[in-house]
């Protein structure tokens, strides 16, 4: 590292605090519940004098939905891999560059040339994970390493299920454990799908995302759930133990996005840039117990989250994991269907 004059170290906070300042304003971020660490927003908020509006959305229609239909004030979107495309397809969303930022440089190579976003031009990583069995062992005992915890209910489970409300994760799993492929065509593996589905809602509960709250209080006694929450949940009630279902299961990432219609564009991209550093990621982790993308936010992690079952995939699941695609627009529609039958 080259060393630095006080001359030339004095104009460099001096424009670093003419740029924070100037930063002074809003910014309105629209994101999945229960996923914005409040620790983070205040940090942010101080650091650069602006005030931050967190709403929140359940699920990746909803949240498409609202935007599409315009007047909705946000300048942050938090979208799923697999609908990344359609965002940018349909031009919600700004060409952002966060591969320019200054903090881009701490991205997991991993998470730059991915599909849904080569080379990072609109997006940059928030958390990723997967999605798998949750289940109260003082209730269950049997082997919870397998989808059929809610698509074929266990006596002891039946009645007392939460699945959650996302189509694809939910298709996914049930294609897996029929021996499809995810975006598959297959009609009778679709057919399959759909009479396992419709049949086995008979048997939950519930489908809602109130999970950290529920499964370990003993409202649901199992769930078909994202790592991170059932992670949270254990955190509260030892009996909880995380399940990988051997049939096949789906990995995700959620990444940040800057809305065409953004009223606070630079303020969004400040936010951007704020996340790709390692301590900022880790506190974006630590919150709701996902991985991050960021290299060097380890560190700065809680102990347990290096260790934790919900988040180290056992060498004998690895092969059965899957990232969750955007499949053709075709193959969507079929699944819309499939999805709108079991909601009934």
């Amino acid at each position: 590292m080259k060393w630095m004059t006080t001359t030339a170290t004095a104009l460099i906070a001096t424009l670093a605090f003419a740029g924070a300042a100037s930063a002074a304003g809003e910014l309105n971020i629209y994101n999945w519940g229960d996923y914005t660490s409040p620790e983070l927003i205040k940090k942010f908020e101080q650091q650069f004098d602006v005030k931050v509006t967190v709403t929140d959305y359940d699920s990746n229609d909803t949240a498409l939905a609202k935007v599409r239909a315009g007047g909705h004030g946000f300048d942050i979107v938090v979208p799923s891999a697999n609908y990344v495309p359609i965002w940018v397809k349909e031009g919600l969303l700004v060409e952002a560059r966060p591969d320019q930022m200054e903090n881009f440089k701490n991205v997991d190579p991993r998470w730059i040339d991915v599909a849904w976003d080569p080379g990072r031009h609109y997006t940059v990583p928030w958390q990723w994970g997967l999605t798998g069995i949750g289940v109260n062992t003082s209730v269950y005992k049997g082997d919870i390493n397998t989808s059929a915890i809610f698509l074929d209910p266990p006596a002891e489970l039946a009645g007392k299920i939460n699945v959650a409300p996302e189509m694809n994760d939910v298709l996914f799993a049930t294609i897996k454990y029929f021996g499809g492929d995810w975006c598959t065509m297959d009609k009778d593996v679709l057919r399959k799908t759909r009479d396992k589905l419709v049949e086995a809602k008979a048997k939950w509960l519930a489908m809602d995302y109130s999970v950290t709250e529920k499964l370990p209080a003993g409202d649901y006694s199992a769930v078909y759930y994202w790592n991170g929450a059932i992670m949270r949940s254990r955190a509260k009630n030892a009996d909880i133990k995380f399940g990988y279902p051997k049939e096949g299961f789906p990995f995700f990432m959620d990444s940040v996005a800057i809305l065409k219609d953004a009223k606070n564009p630079e303020n969004a991209k400040l936010f951007m840039n704020f996340i790709m550093d390692p301590e900022n990621a880790a506190m974006i982790s630590a919150f709701a117990k996902y991985a991050n993308g960021i290299k060097g936010s380890e560190k700065f992690l809680p102990a347990d989250m290096q260790t934790a079952p919900e988040l180290v995939v056992p060498t004998e699941f690895e092969a059965a994991g899957e990232f969750l695609i955007a499949c053709d627009p075709e193959v969507q529609q079929l699944y819309s269907k499939i999805w709108t039958e079991v909601q009934k």
